[in-house]
């Protein structure tokens, strides 16, 4: 191994960081009763306006209103508090490093003040406070922790899988500064983190993507009635330039595409000062599909099978599990082979993930993740391969020695991420943890870097923890989660531990038959149960 020493948990975060950006600027403006909502484009397309002030003042003058009457600095302090309460802590951290344990290599935890006594913190070879509590004073302070690579002699750094790990410049700035950044290249990274890139290079690769114009629609009537009669109603109209969903229309026959197209334009352009709108097929009811991939940037790639992550509230993943229900080993196998494709294509390094939207036995790709996922240990339960390890493999320069043809997939793997908060409210319940019991027994596995004695803290919503459960099949790998979420005790904080116990009751999720939207619905009917 030609790795000595890996600094690691760079941002500390379990959670999606882009996914708590959005929230909390979400969160701050409703509190202040500006009532609107950015879904995930339009937060996107924000993120091209620089800074989040700017943000701020260029989404208020964008919907007519003027940023001087509105205190922009204030808003965006409350934001950046938002934020600080909504990042999540440690357990990827502690993940990786027990498998430099494994390895020989030494490690190097670093920390913000808020986070002296966690897990991993107290464990590593060596530990250093880079800042404050606030994530941009620490983990985020791309400075901070080239710095403390640098005192500390370490070869290469960790991102984990929050917000670091998919930035193009900080990746850049490790390997300026001499260092091993365990992922993709740089490059790979800005390439795939272009939505409109990424698409063309998939349909380069073959990879199938969602159907649409290809281009923004055309003036003449006849032929935007032509490409939707290609793509297939129903279709979905979008502003070319914009998000939120202004200047997007559903439509479900031809009688009703031309009125719908011109509203569309009218929205279009008086949000964003641009008509331009562009059509693609709608998918009413999808499931979320994703292909694990290992590659190591040299022309050897494989993939590892398919997890099903429809289980999801607000586009925030409650339940995840491999294979997919219903998925068959053909279709596995011809989407797989795709994926492999597009990652030599690209020259891909490290683990990834690529995205899909299932529907009525089609997939759809919609982007991909240039990093190690959350939900991986499913995968790994399934396939008996440890993702963490061919990471710091493939980025010591090893390689990737597994080969598609020794790829098992053997049994059924279900995760359930346990969060420190109201299971029905979802509210953050910060405290000390009073007493914890982790569940044991075939099968199952705990990620975690809770301890009895552990405070979470109340500035972090924090996860506490994964819990998966495998089983020769998936009837089994259900049961034994249901006894592992009997058997598993908190005190002194609540959790989301009876929203996962209804989850795995349910009759509908057990079937396999759920998507994308059915935990929403699933939450709506415990809430009516309640009241009446």
């Amino acid at each position: 191994m030609t790795l000595r020493a890996i600094i690691f948990d760079v941002d500390g975060t379990l959670a999606e960081t882009e996914e708590l950006h959005r929230r909390a600027f979400n969160e701050t403006f409703a509190a202040r009763g500006l009532d609107w909502h950015w879904d995930r484009d339009r937060y996107r397309e924000l993120l091209q306006v620089t800074g989040g002030k700017e943000r701020m003042a260029h989404d208020l003058a964008q919907r007519g209103l003027a940023a001087g009457d509105h205190d922009i600095p204030a808003l965006h302090r409350a934001k950046t508090d938002r934020y600080t309460d909504l990042m999540a802590r440690g357990e990827i951290a502690l993940r990786i490093l027990r498998c430099c344990r494994e390895l020989g290599i030494k490690t190097v935890a670093v920390h913000s003040t808020a986070d002296r006594d966690l897990k991993h913190v107290l464990l590593a070879d060596e530990a250093v406070c880079i800042g404050p509590a606030p994530s941009p004073k620490s983990y985020l302070n791309m400075a901070a922790l080239i710095s403390a690579a640098e005192v500390t002699q370490a070869d290469a750094i960790h991102p984990g899988y929050g917000f670091l790990s998919e930035n193009a410049d900080f990746a850049e700035s490790v390997e300026r500064s001499g260092f091993i950044f365990i992922g993709p290249r740089p490059e790979t990274i800005r390439l795939m983190g272009s939505k409109t890139n990424a698409k063309a290079e998939m349909i380069a690769a073959g990879v199938p993507c969602v159907p649409g114009s290809d281009g923004v629609l055309p003036d003449d009537e006849e032929q935007c009635l032509e490409i939707a009669e290609r793509v297939g109603y129903p279709v979905l109209i979008k502003a070319a330039s914009g998000g939120g969903g202004r200047g997007m229309h559903v439509v479900r026959s031809p009688d009703e595409l031309i009125n719908k197209i011109q509203l569309a334009r009218t929205e279009a352009q008086n949000a964003f000062n641009d008509a331009a709108v562009f059509m693609e097929k709608y998918l009413e009811t999808p499931r979320h599909i994703e292909f694990q991939v290992l590659a190591d940037g040299e022309g050897h790639a494989i993939h590892l099978g398919e997890r099903d992550c429809s289980m999801q509230r607000r586009n925030q993943k409650v339940v995840e599990e491999c294979p997919a229900p219903g998925i068959t080993d053909e279709q596995r196998d011809s989407i797989g082979s795709l994926c492999v494709e597009a990652c030599k294509r690209i020259g891909y390094r490290g683990a990834g993930t690529f995205e899909f939207l299932y529907e009525n036995g089609s997939f759809y790709f919609i982007e991909m993740n240039t990093r190690i996922q959350v939900e991986h240990p499913v995968t790994e339960m399934v396939t008996g391969i440890d993702l963490i390890k061919a990471q710091i493999r493939i980025a010591a320069g090893l390689g990737l020695k597994k080969q598609q043809k020794n790829v098992r997939m053997r049994g059924h793997a279900i995760e359930c991420r346990i969060n420190a908060e109201d299971p029905r409210k979802f509210t953050p319940s910060p405290g000390e943890v009073k007493k914890y019991h982790a569940p044991g027994g075939p099968g199952i596995r705990i990620d975690s870097h809770v301890y009895q004695g552990y405070r979470v803290p109340p500035n972090y919503d924090s996860m506490v923890g994964k819990l998966i459960a495998w089983g020769s099949d998936r009837k089994t790998a259900a049961a034994r989660m249901r006894q592992a979420l009997a058997e598993m005790v908190f005190e002194g904080i609540k959790t989301n531990i009876p929203l996962q116990h209804r989850i795995m009751r349910d009759k509908v999720f057990l079937e396999g038959t759920h998507n994308i939207h059915y935990l929403e619905t699933m939450l709506e009917d415990w809430e009516r149960e309640s009241a009446g």
